[in-house]
């Protein structure tokens, strides 16, 4: 392999990595709490839950945790619906959980991030229901988004906005005809008003509540989503549904919400040390995506894009590169994710369709694992989804009465919706629950998972939850891997991606998206690799198809 003239993206010029902020090279680990571990029997995973499991967390080498809203919930969109953003619903534990919880992790050298939801209360949030027994015009309504309905008698909704679930984002108010509520969402979301300063002043509360507590970040829920353009005007038509990575219109990422996250930092940077932000933010392009990290606003965001790449080496390439150059601009680490509460788990995402009915998940796993590496060596901080550790693949065959996302029944099953990623994890034992819980799990698990239980790969050096560990392992030992300088390399074949993060211990990371016959050499020592790379008869290594290998250079 021959080098080009060096293309330099991204961070240059950062002080050593141990001297940097820590949320710049951070491998933060998401919990879906009601997923991850259920101390009680009870089949929804909890708080206690995720204590005992910290440990499992702090050896497999994450610097930080991400926990999935906790909090009071009617569970009508997995807890993404909050009756009370300050408390601990009392099926998953108590606020003295909450605070042993922040205080064991820290000391096993784990960070804490937890969910903040912006955008709309649950129709149990106490202001909601006061809301609800006053009259439209009421200083109640005004902490929501009520509106007279066009026609004669208002019979219709104020504009064409739709809800991301499906169906119109506006719901009658029941008792008051002609008048309705806004919800991006479910129905049972009302999107909360933030011209109204009484809700700048409670989330205020709520962030210093937690701060407070130790939590040493928020994981902002849809940032792009909290201003609507005066008026309310139409936005597309109707047909073309808002689905994550499509939302556009005067529903989403206005100019003014950044002025939000300007209010948050300067919150943020009043603690000592200052707490961190990432948002989530999916918006059309990577220029947008950065305006929301300029150095007075959030501190990262997720990039959907990279997650949205599909497996193609000049597709990825282009991602990488423009996601660097963006994040750069603004000064900003970019943020590396595949996987996430709400999207396919990349085993079954990037595995082929062998036919109408038939996925290789052998070769989606092998391509799975192979981004991840190639995330968790590119500048930056990076997230992995529970289970992504272990592999697993998404659950297509939920039965639909066992589903619970609005997705589905708000698009009469047309959308089978997120429950698939959110099957609670496999720890141990032959069969369901796999000491997930003593009792039933609140969404079924295979019954073939047995060889993917943390326990099971525990014991085998060859398994994903090994692959990672030892990847994490090179990555946090390296001074190279994190946040820096990236240089792109000719790999002389367009489906092999070649970057080197350049040092006095430089690391070449190859990823080799091509067909069966594709193999590319190398020489150097591989550090990880997804897949066993042999070494030619001259002696170079030989990296094969669905591999990306870390390679030591001399």
């Amino acid at each position: 392999m021959t080098a080009d003239l060096p293309v330099r993206e991204g961070n240059a010029g950062l002080p050593p990595r141990d001297e940097r902020l820590w949320w710049r090279d951070a491998v933060v680990y998401q919990i879906y709490p009601r997923s991850f571990s259920d101390s009680d029997g009870d089949g929804l995973g909890d708080l206690p839950g995720i204590r005992q499991r910290l440990p499992y967390l702090a050896d497999l080498g994450v610097d930080a945790i991400w926990l999935s809203p906790f909090y009071p919930s009617p569970l009508l969109d997995g807890g993404y619906d909050v009756a009370d953003p300050r408390d601990v619903d009392p099926r998953l534990g108590t606020l003295d959980d909450a605070r042993a919880m922040v205080e064991e992790a820290h000391a096993l050298g784990l960070r804490v991030f937890v969910d903040v939801v912006p955008n709309h209360f649950s129709w149990e949030h106490p202001w909601f229901k006061a809301a609800m027994q006053t009259a439209p015009g009421s200083p109640e309504w005004a902490r929501f988004h009520a509106l007279r309905g066009k026609g004669e008698n208002g019979e219709l909704p104020p504009n064409n906005w739709v809800s991301a679930f499906g169906g119109s984002a506006w719901t009658p108010i029941e008792g008051h005809p002609g008048w309705w509520y806004l919800h991006l969402f479910d129905d049972s979301q009302p999107d909360v008003n933030w011209e109204n300063p009484e809700i700048h002043e409670d989330y205020a509360a709520t962030l210093r509540f937690w701060f407070d507590m130790g939590v040493d970040g928020f994981r902002i829920d849809v940032a792009h989503s909290l201003i609507k353009a005066p008026g309310y005007p139409d936005g597309p038509e109707l047909d073309e549904v808002w689905t994550p990575g499509n939302e556009t219109g005067p529903a989403w990422d206005q100019p003014r919400v950044h002025d939000v996250w300007r209010e948050w930092r300067r919150l943020a940077d009043t603690y000592e040390p200052p707490r961190a932000f990432v948002g989530e933010a999916w918006v059309r392009t990577t220029e947008a995506q950065a305006a929301y990290t300029r150095p007075d606003e959030l501190h990262t965001t997720f990039n959907f894009h990279f997650l949205k790449a599909y497996w193609d080496a000049e597709v990825i390439r282009d991602v990488i590169g423009t996601s660097l150059l963006t994040s750069a601009a603004v000064g900003a680490p970019p943020t590396w994710v595949l996987s996430n509460h709400d999207v396919w788990r990349p085993v079954t995402r990037f595995a082929p369709w062998l036919d109408a009915e038939t996925i290789d998940l052998e070769a989606g796993r092998r391509r799975a694992l192979a981004m991840s590496l190639l995330s968790l060596a590119l500048p930056g901080s990076a997230y992995l989804y529970q289970g992504e550790e272990l592999g697993l693949p998404e659950v297509l065959d939920l039965a639909d009465e066992v589903r619970q996302d609005p997705n589905f029944f708000r698009t009469n099953g047309e959308v089978k919706g997120r429950d698939g990623c959110r099957v609670p994890l496999p720890w141990s034992g032959d069969a369901p629950p796999y000491g997930f819980t003593t009792g039933a799990p609140w969404l079924p698990q295979p019954a073939d998972w047995a060889p993917l239980t943390a326990e099971a790969q525990a014991q085998d050096e060859g398994s994903t939850l090994s692959l990672y560990k030892r990847a994490l392992r090179v990555r946090k030992a390296s001074p190279v891997l994190g946040d820096g300088e990236l240089i792109w390399r000719e790999s002389g074949h367009k489906d092999v991606l070649a970057v080197e993060r350049p040092g006095d211990e430089p690391v070449l990371v190859l990823l080799n998206t091509g067909p069966a016959d594709r193999a590319v050499a190398v020489d150097g020592e591989v550090l990880v690799s997804n897949r066993r790379v042999d070494r030619d008869r001259t002696g170079a290594l030989v990296i094969p198809p669905e591999t990306c290998a870390w390679v030591a250079l001399s």
